[in-house]
């Protein structure tokens, strides 16, 4: 057991902080999508502009450079375009100084990888924690030579990271590139161009409490109505007062619906982004707003009523109820999902799985929902596994972050609390303990099955492991059977064994006597009557009368 790291403890994970609603904006005139257009055209140059200003400004830049930059912006726009504008700038920037630090220390983990592996002999074998040698001498040559490009990136990465610069593209950068594989993307230069002007158009601003309808920018009233405050060179396109567009088509926002007109009506501060979509021919407006973070309950007050634990896997979420006492009752749950395709159908499909999980698990009346912490960022880089080419494939495909950001906040809004656990051991152990005692000839339990149950298991602060049988004289008949946990009244648990038909073992049965009287040995030595084994009763005579 000294091998083994140490646990994290159990922890319930906080609520969303933030929430975010679409809807489609529907009966748009040819006029009202010229004029979105235009405006998204003229202030998708303002951000560019403002976007080199901040790169240009790397790691020198403070509050008095942002304040400049502003006040460049609003004479072309407008104060409140130029401060969402500025604002954004410097959200993008900060995402993209994030995903360098995370691509630096990618590379820094291949590098040591690389080295580790070339230092062994070729051939040599590897443990668990550290791979071995590489298989033959063609792929230690090739490494070597991976190793080298390797550390050239590293050090123009870490040349960039110590300047403060960074690569943005606006628009994004995968978009960017299929404009050179525009066959193999089955798009013609004309599908490419509006695609990429819709993503660079900025229609976003943020909200101001206390303003009307908790947005002076792109005003949402409550009955649906959609405004517009237009930039200053584009102020002669305006239909009603004060350089506003008002546009035909009203919005209505089925879900959080009422949460949003409370907000409306109350005056109180809604960003909202206005975004077409080229392949459907569709204007969508999406409305988000900040709300202070729920307060987590305890974590035994969440498990007062049992727990669910959840395996997640690259195509499915396996998932099996835990009593009070860490006994798994019931049948497990499998809730697939496919992750291929686009994004949106990918997202689509977790938040069906995710959907029907939390729809279960209300139905079973329990209030927590144990999964993994998982974090594959040491187990993505492709020098670790080398040629399982496949065994990467599918560790990458985990939705791990989509996966906790979407549970916890649909499962914030049902009452019920994530618990995340240490992910260490769980499929072993689970496999290990779980897995055959709980198949049977009508339930076949899988791996994932078993690490379900390992789950729900640590976040009840339960060992994994099963209790170990008692002596064979001791299971049943001195002491009980030990490996019950569960009271009787438990739904679920382990049954008794079944009566089986006839007489009980050491038994004898009601005609034993007339048997025995009337039965002669088969023994070849000998041969006896039975009748010597039969205690006749005693005849009373009249004085024992």
């Amino acid at each position: 057991m000294g091998g083994l790291r140490e646990l994290a403890a159990p922890f319930v994970v906080p609520g969303p902080s933030g929430v975010a609603i679409r809807t489609r904006l529907k009966q748009l005139t040819a006029a009202d999508e010229e004029v979105l257009r235009r405006v998204g055209a003229h202030l998708d140059t303002l951000a560019s502009r403002d976007l080199k200003a901040r790169c240009r400004d790397g790691l020198d830049h403070d509050a008095g450079t942002w304040a400049a930059r502003k006040r460049e912006l609003t004479p072309l726009s407008s104060a409140r375009w130029a401060g969402t504008i500025t604002k954004a700038t410097h959200d993008q920037w900060a995402l993209a100084r994030r995903c360098a630090l995370a691509h630096l220390q990618n590379l820094q983990a291949g590098v040591q990888t690389l080295r580790h592996r070339l230092s062994l002999p070729v051939g040599a074998k590897g443990s668990k924690k550290a791979p071995g040698g590489y298989r033959s001498r063609r792929e230690w040559h090739a490494k070597t030579r991976r190793l080298h490009a390797l550390e050239d990136r590293l050090a123009r990465e870490r040349t960039d990271w110590t300047a403060g610069r960074v690569h943005v593209v606006r628009g994004g950068k995968r978009l960017a590139r299929t404009r050179h594989h525009l066959p193999a993307a089955q798009l013609t230069e004309p599908q490419w161009r509006e695609r990429w002007e819709a993503e660079r158009w900025f229609l976003q601003a943020d909200g101001e409490s206390g303003k009307r309808y908790g947005n002076e920018t792109i005003r949402v009233a409550p009955d649906g109505q959609v405004s517009i405050r237009l930039p200053a060179p584009l102020s002669n396109l305006a239909n009603a007062p004060h350089g506003r567009y008002v546009l035909t088509g009203r919005v209505q926002f089925a879900h959080r619906g009422p949460e949003w007109a409370d907000r409306v009506a109350a005056n109180r501060a809604i960003a909202y982004r206005i975004h077409y979509d080229p392949a459907r021919a569709r204007w969508y407006v999406t409305a988000s707003w900040q709300q202070p973070v729920t307060r987590t309950v305890a974590l035994a007050a969440a498990l007062a009523d049992g727990v669910i634990g959840v395996d997640t896997n690259a195509d499915h979420l396996a998932a099996w109820r835990l009593d009070v006492h860490g006994n798994p009752t019931g049948t497990p749950h499998r809730f697939s999902y496919d992750l291929t395709g686009t994004a949106d159908h990918r997202d689509a499909q977790l938040r069906h799985a995710l959907t029907r999980l939390l729809h279960w698990a209300r139905t079973c009346g329990v209030r927590a929902i144990a999964v993994e912490d998982l974090d594959f960022t040491a187990e993505k880089t492709r020098e670790k596994h080398g040629h399982r080419k496949r065994f990467r494939q599918l560790v990458s495909g985990l939705p791990t972050g989509r996966l906790r950001a979407r549970l916890a906040s649909m499962a914030d809004a049902t009452g019920i609390a994530i618990v995340a656990v240490d992910p260490a051991y769980t499929s072993k152990w689970g496999a290990q303990h779980w897995q055959k005692p709980l198949a049977s000839k009508n339930r076949k339990t899988t791996r994932h099955d078993a690490a379900s149950i390992a789950i729900g298991r640590r976040a009840q602060g339960y060992p994994l492991r099963r209790r170990t049988a008692p002596p064979r004289a001791h299971r049943s008949d001195v002491h009980g059977h030990r490996t019950v946990q569960a009271g009787p009244e438990t739904p679920g648990r382990e049954e008794p064994r079944r009566r089986l038909p006839g007489p009980r073992t050491r038994s004898v049965p009601p005609d034993a006597e007339r048997t025995r009287a009337t039965r002669t040995s088969r023994t070849v030595r000998g041969v006896r009557s039975v009748q010597e084994w039969v205690q006749d009763s005693l005849l009373l005579t009249d004085e024992e009368r």
